[in-house]
């Protein structure tokens, strides 16, 4: 039988040819693979040195930061948007902002802590709803973490502190310069006893 002979001439250049081809063709893949998974850790090494992306630095502080503000949010530092705190309290208890006012940049993210202290003598169950001054500022301030979207228990003489996180869209109006956000905390009946009343207190006395 005959047996196959190795290639010669131009057939075996040829081979080399292509298979030094393909050799080429794997080591430029496989630097473009880590160029490409190399970019991250670069950009955010740039972002973080140059102030571009702001979550760079304040993510890190900021715990309770969800997943839809994690993009290139971009701070508008030629503007600076001053937010006032206000806090409404509808029943016998201590319910105030830690402070009154800060000042941020639109697309910065910003920590202000309301404090409550149920004074009553009684467990108690309530809740706080947020308005906004001007009204139209309400769409371009995006609270990531508050209070108010829970319903909170509390016995007598506990206090509490909650954290509110935001952020103010860089698209918000440019005439809009004071945002006022404030809370109106209010009891939730049904699920702790309720206060007696000025009749049935009449009714304890008497008995």
């Amino acid at each position: 039988m005959s047996q196959a002979l190795p290639p010669t001439g131009s057939d075996g250049f040829l081979r080399r040819d292509n298979l030094l081809m393909v050799g080429k063709l794997l080591v430029v893949a496989a630097l473009m693979f880590a160029f490409g998974y190399a970019l991250v850790p670069i950009y955010k090494t740039i972002c973080t040195a140059l102030g571009i992306n702001v979550l760079a630095r304040s993510e890190q502080s900021v715990p309770g930061a969800t997943s839809q503000f994690k993009a290139n949010t971009q701070v508008d530092t030629s503007r600076t948007i001053t937010v006032e705190f206000d806090a409404n309290a509808r029943g016998v208890w201590d319910f105030k902002p830690a402070r009154r006012s800060i000042e941020v940049h639109p697309g910065e993210l910003a920590t202000v802590m309301y404090e409550f202290k149920n004074i009553q003598p009684r467990t108690m169950a309530a809740q706080a709803i947020a308005s906004y001054a001007p009204k139209q500022a309400m769409a371009h301030f995006n609270k990531l973490e508050c209070f108010c979207f829970n319903e909170y228990t509390l016995k007598p003489g506990e206090s509490k502190q909650w954290p509110v996180v935001f952020v103010i869209d860089p698209k918000l109006p440019k005439d809009v310069k004071t945002i006022t956000l404030s809370y109106t905390f209010f009891e939730v009946g049904g699920k702790v006893p309720a206060a007696p009343t000025a009749a049935a207190k009449g009714a304890e006395v008497r008995s």
